[in-house]
């Protein structure tokens, strides 16, 4: 799992995320509904047909981690940065997609 610590200040929200043994082109953030997602990949690198692993303890797959971020956040709000196996987030507490209340006029 991408374990994940959220800090809470004045006008947002940090998150530092855990993605050791990742680099920065196997990381995809997608902004879905309100929904934002962090996937990390790793494709199984191929092998040579003459080595024989006794054991092979690295990982290869997929993670993947979701926050509900409300739909009022749009993608150009979010600021990321990914730096020594760790993803670091900003994402605003008010984003600029919001919705205007209309009133309806009484007669």
């Amino acid at each position: 799992s991408l374990k994940t610590d959220i800090l809470e200040t004045e006008t947002g929200y940090e998150l530092h995320v855990d993605v050791p043994g990742f680099g920065k082109d196997d990381i995809k953030i997608t902004l879905d509904k309100g929904y934002l997602t962090i996937e990390a990949k790793k494709d199984e690198v191929k092998e040579e047909e003459n080595k024989h692993y006794v054991r092979r303890e690295r990982f290869t797959g997929t993670c993947a981690r979701s926050f509900y971020v409300g739909e009022d956040i749009q993608e150009e709000d979010i600021k990321a940065k990914y730096e020594k196996g760790i993803l670091n987030l900003f994402i605003p507490k008010e984003g600029t997609n919001k919705k205007e209340t209309k009133y309806i006029s009484i007669d």
